[in-house]
């Protein structure tokens, strides 16, 4: 997801997405581990993903960043 797809979103769907990127991320790692995993690439992106939606919940809960 781009950051301003995430700054979209309301604050419970932002949970929401993080709950969900979470779970990839667990799945994505299952398979790693069991020789499953075709594109591992995958595995940079989710985390990623879930460092920038962690981020933008920090900015909004400070009450800084785009969203003001």
């Amino acid at each position: 997801m781009k950051p301003q797809e995430v700054r979209d979103l309301s604050r419970s769907d932002r949970a929401e997405k993080l709950q969900e990127f979470y779970q990839e991320l667990f799945n994505l790692r299952f398979q790693h581990s069991t020789a499953q995993l075709e594109n591992t690439q995958r595995l940079g992106q989710v985390r990623k993903t879930i460092a920038r939606i962690k981020t933008i919940i920090k900015e909004k809960s400070a009450g800084t960043g785009h969203g003001k």
